[in-house]
């Protein structure tokens, strides 16, 4: 009963563990999941953000904000705006917890990052990518990479 026990606590473990992307892998997963050209934004914006923003790390959590909000996730995901830690004020525009944008299933920090976009800020919801993306020629985010 004890060997089943630990067997599962390991494999809860497993299954709720960050993951640091490699870069290809990453685009090829927004790819499949719908982000090469979501909302007129190629896959090279969406690569170049989550760099800026976690470095490909799924389980990055930021400082706090002025407003005492935090990002989350492979795409730092705002606890102000849209997901809910818990801690202050929040729109929850995504309606979920923040805690799960810091796991190694990224599909639903994708799905919220789809809400962000379509919102009318757009990708300057990130200032990263507003730092480092916005204007550039963003083809060696996906150079090098079988998509």
């Amino acid at each position: 009963m004890k060997v089943l026990a630990l067997t599962f606590l390991c494999l809860l473990i497993a299954v709720n563990e960050a993951k640091v992307f490699e870069k290809c892998e990453l685009a090829a997963f927004f790819k499949q999941h719908g982000l090469d050209g979501y909302y007129g934004h190629s896959l090279g914006n969406w690569i170049c953000t989550a760099y800026h923003e976690s470095r490909y790390d799924s389980g990055a959590v930021g400082p706090p904000n002025t407003d005492g909000s935090r990002d989350y996730g492979i795409l730092q995901i705002n606890s102000r705006w849209w997901c809910d830690n818990g801690q202050g004020e929040t729109a929850n525009g995504c309606r979920i917890s923040c805690d799960a944008f810091t796991n190694d299933d990224i599909i639903d920090d994708i799905e919220c990052a789809k809400t962000v976009v379509r919102d009318p800020q757009g990708m300057d919801a990130w200032v990263a990518w507003k730092n480092h993306c916005k204007g550039r020629d963003l083809s060696e985010w996906t150079h090098g990479c079988s998509l």
